[in-house]
């Protein structure tokens, strides 16, 4: 098994126009689509693309219509490109609890048949329900991956359009580390990060994540909406959303 449990802890730092922080707890999964039905099958308390306490569905991700993830890369791969044979793929994402799930950012790590990185997919979600993925071809099968592109998706009322990312990860091991440092004229003026531990997936650790959380999907909405508040109080100024989309995907150099 290669799917995994990761116990960590999410961070976003604001520097302009004032400083705002917060920090709070959660589990993600790292999961090798190739396994879903394995875990279906091996472990409690986890469901595929059915209702359970802990479950992952194929229409929280990709196209979202319920369609074979599996399909939706390798589609994407073969429109940008990128050559593979074999591949593996992961998606580090949360689960739903109870049915539900809110990914603010989901990664798909694409493997080869040698086991190194080919691409990286981020997929940005916002609380309008929309949803962004930007694709990255790795160059290199380095342990620290680095990526920079031109914001293209309204994510936060509170921050312009013209910006860039740059983001910065680990290939998933002990640990996972995901930053995304965000720039406007040159000014950092956001990092956010995720991190965490690895444990397997088993029905006990899964379980023992979610006792730890057990109000994950509501903590991260409600922490959403209390920070957005907390912006707004401090007098920063709210940017209306212009563009209305559903799922947009750019290729990045």
């Amino acid at each position: 098994m290669t799917s995994f449990i990761y116990n960590g802890t999410v961070i976003h730092k604001r520097f302009k126009p004032k400083m705002h922080f917060f920090k709070y707890d959660v589990f993600s999964l790292l999961i090798d689509l190739a396994e879903l039905k394995i875990l279906d099958k091996k472990i409690k308390f986890f469901s595929y693309n059915r209702f359970n306490l802990i479950s992952f569905f194929e229409k929280d991700h990709g196209d979202r219509d319920g369609s074979s993830l599996v399909d939706w890369v390798k589609r994407n791969l073969d429109q940008n490109n990128i050559v593979y044979k074999n591949i593996k793929i992961k998606l580090l994402c949360y689960p739903r609890i109870l049915g539900y799930v809110f990914n603010p950012l989901s990664v798909f790590y694409i493997y080869d048949e040698d086991e190194n990185l080919i691409s990286i997919l981020y997929e940005v979600k916002n609380t309008f329900g929309e949803q962004h993925t930007y694709i990255f071809k790795t160059k290199n099968n380095d342990n620290l991956l680095q990526h920079n592109c031109s914001k293209k998706f309204h994510v936060s009322p509170f921050i312009e359009m013209n910006c860039n990312y740059f983001f910065r990860l680990l290939k998933p091991s002990e640990k996972i580390s995901v930053i995304i440092d965000q720039y406007q004229d040159n000014e950092k003026i956001l990092y956010a990060s995720q991190d965490g531990n690895r444990v397997n997936f088993t029905s006990i650790e899964l379980i023992k994540s979610y006792l730890k959380h057990p109000l994950m999907t509501l903590k991260i909405i409600l922490a959403i909406h209390f920070e957005a508040f907390k912006l707004w109080a401090k007098g920063i100024k709210f940017i209306k959303k212009k563009i209305k989309i559903k799922n947009n995907i750019t290729f990045e150099n």
